[in-house]
């Protein structure tokens, strides 16, 4: 990606002169007290939180996270795709869309680029550091041609487990404050920041795994209706019915990426096999290679002909559309018209089956759009992104630890209750809310 910005430089060192008053801390996480460093096999090693947000309109999932000491809470769009967590920073900026009171203010707690944490994070060639003691910037570029550049610090996060005990580690992210976004595409969600749930060193899973805080697994559940769940450590992690794959064993990959997957329309075949598939929740929609996105497009429009559909291109919401007789007003009113599609991973015998209300969604003109885009068109190439639309009403584990991620249908409206449902079958309605963190 382009680099933005011919005088970044110059203006770093104006930034930074606001932000380095007083000496940077030097490590990435500050010690935890010696109780919290124990086993995290029993019940309770794990944070449940809410989350906000939808599909549509909205296009994002949120969570709420406590930072700092007085404790802020920000609220963070959650991203499987990508490592680093960052949030906006009170400092001079660009495109910095939030008012000051809801941005994040550096404390002498600026860190170095001898932190191991800061190679970690600048794996693209970049080396921003002159010397081991300067301050760590960072860059991170997302699959939608957007950035977020600004400076690594660390701080308290505020954390309830589900044995109810309250635990703040000191954990590492960015406090950025230039931020980037391509023209002619939808704005960025209007949230505090990103919360980087990848599967690198940076990343905060794997921070408090390395704290021994929780183990290396994390897992989200999408509600159709809006909301759901995020889970840190493995005590909700069901113990049946769910499909398990493998993640990609390639030192490149640095996404949570499964394959090769054969694509299905209606359980039949679509010749598209040897499909690289990543999960990515800071996606709001599927993106398929182009191969694989014409087979769906011909063998969707084949599909519906004689049927009452006819192209609404007069719907910009996205750029296949169909308008029936009368607006729809949910996509239950038209699903009947639409075949699920599958993708089946060789090993295992693992299927991941999209029904139509996890590829569509009805605009607010009454039309049902086709939620999976060409990524050929966005430079994915070979890449295959799974979206939130396509992840609803689906418990969705990472296993960090077993390199595995896994699936399995889910009540993603409530909190899961603890005592019966952490290594149970989320298959069953939950029974009530666990009542933490509402």
């Amino acid at each position: 990606m382009d680099g933005h910005g011919v005088s970044r430089k110059g203006m770093i060192a104006a930034v930074y002169w606001v932000l380095l008053c007083a000496a940077a801390l030097q490590g990435s996480v500050a010690d935890i007290p010696r109780f919290w460093k124990k086993s995290v096999s029993r019940v309770g090693s794990s944070f449940v939180l809410p989350l906000s947000g939808n599909v549509y309109p909205l296009g994002y999932y949120s969570v709420s996270l406590s930072i700092g000491h007085p404790a802020k809470a920000f609220d963070l769009d959650i991203d499987t795709g990508s490592d680093l967590t960052w949030v906006q920073c009170d400092a001079p900026c660009t495109a910095c869309t939030k008012p000051l009171d809801s941005l994040y203010k550096p404390n002498n707690n600026l860190m170095h680029c001898e932190n191991p944490l800061c190679a970690a994070i600048n794996t693209s060639g970049n080396q921003p550091c002159k010397t081991p003691s300067d301050q760590c910037d960072y860059e991170v570029e997302y699959a939608d041609q957007g950035s977020s550049f600004g400076v690594l610090v660390n701080d308290y996060f505020s954390l309830k487990l589900l044995n109810g005990s309250l635990v703040s580690p000191r954990l590492a992210f960015g406090c950025g404050y230039d931020q980037h976004f391509p023209v002619n595409t939808p704005p960025p969600p209007p949230t505090a920041g990103v919360l980087g749930l990848g599967n690198g060193k940076a990343s905060i899973i794997s921070q408090l795994s390395n704290l021994s805080v929780i183990r290396n697994v994390l897992g989200h559940c999408l509600s159709a209706r809006g909301g759901g769940f995020l889970f840190f450590g493995d005590d909700l992690v069901p113990s049946s019915k769910i499909a398990w794959v493998s993640l990609s064993a390639s030192s490149s990959d640095k996404h949570y990426a499964a394959g090769p997957a054969e694509l299905l329309y209606n359980d039949k075949p679509t010749g598209v096999k040897g499909l690289k598939v990543v999960f990515d929740s800071g996606s709001s929609y599927t993106y398929l290679n182009s191969k694989a996105y014409q087979a769906v497009l011909n063998q969707v429009r084949a599909d519906l002909k004689g049927k009452p559909l006819k192209d609404a291109v007069e719907d910009k919401s996205l750029p296949i559309c169909w308008k029936g007789a009368k607006p729809f007003k949910s996509v239950h009113e038209v699903k009947n018209h639409f075949k699920p599609l599958q993708l089946n991973f060789g090993k295992g015998n693992a299927q991941l089956q999209l029904l139509p209300e996890a590829y569509l969604i009805v605009t607010k003109h009454g039309n049902a759009c086709l939620g999976i885009l060409n990524g050929g068109e966005v430079r994915l190439g070979e890449l295959n992104l799974i979206g939130d639309i396509s992840m609803q009403d689906k418990m969705v584990v990472y296993d960090n630890e077993k390199k595995q991620i896994g699936w399995v249908t889910a009540d993603c409206d409530r909190l899961p209750n603890a005592d019966r449902d952490y290594n149970g079958d989320f298959s069953e309605p939950y029974a009530a809310d666990f009542g933490i963190l509402r």
